[in-house]
């Protein structure tokens, strides 16, 4: 098959770089949501952190690499192109999944500063990064090859904030 066959070239390409040679995929497209991760676990002790939480916004694993400072940044931006089917769908699903806990935690603790006592910023903060890690921890996987993901209990479980 040429697209076999292309997978392979793409493979070559990758080989000794911070690529994975597996999915053609880097991991440090999940510096972006690192970012997220430590803003949100300052909000329980500093509020007013939550501004900038509301300033982090999602960002294409292409347009991450365009904006980052990555020794590979173009040869991770052309061979996202050429990553397989079966890791770019479930990748691309997770990566939705962690931007929608980052928007629906961002509106939660911005009402629970506002309304609630300081233990429910702590706990909404703490459901957040919890979850954002468990889906880190799929993506990571997925980066390195790995086909499996979260079942929808486990992501249902996840995303209910």
């Amino acid at each position: 098959m040429a697209g076999d066959d292309d997978f392979a070239v793409w493979q070559q390409r990758v080989e000794g770089t911070n690529i994975s040679s597996a999915s053609l995929l880097a991991t440090d497209y999940l510096n972006h949501f690192n970012e997220i991760v430590m803003l949100l676990e300052m909000v329980p002790d500093m509020p007013d952190m939550i501004e900038d939480c509301k300033e982090w916004a999602p960002k294409s694993y292409q347009d991450h690499f365009r904006d980052s400072g990555f020794s590979d940044r173009e040869l991770a931006i052309a061979a996202y192109d050429h990553v397989p089917e079966k890791y770019r769908r479930p990748f691309e699903e997770t990566v939705d999944h962690m931007n929608a806990i980052v928007a629906r935690a961002t509106d939660q603790l911005e009402v629970a500063i506002e309304n609630g006592p300081p233990e429910q910023v702590q706990l909404t903060a703490r459901a957040a990064t919890g979850a954002l890690q468990r889906f880190m921890d799929v993506a990571s996987a997925i980066i390195h090859g790995s086909a499996k993901t979260m079942s929808q209990d486990e992501i249902d479980a996840a995303m209910a904030l």
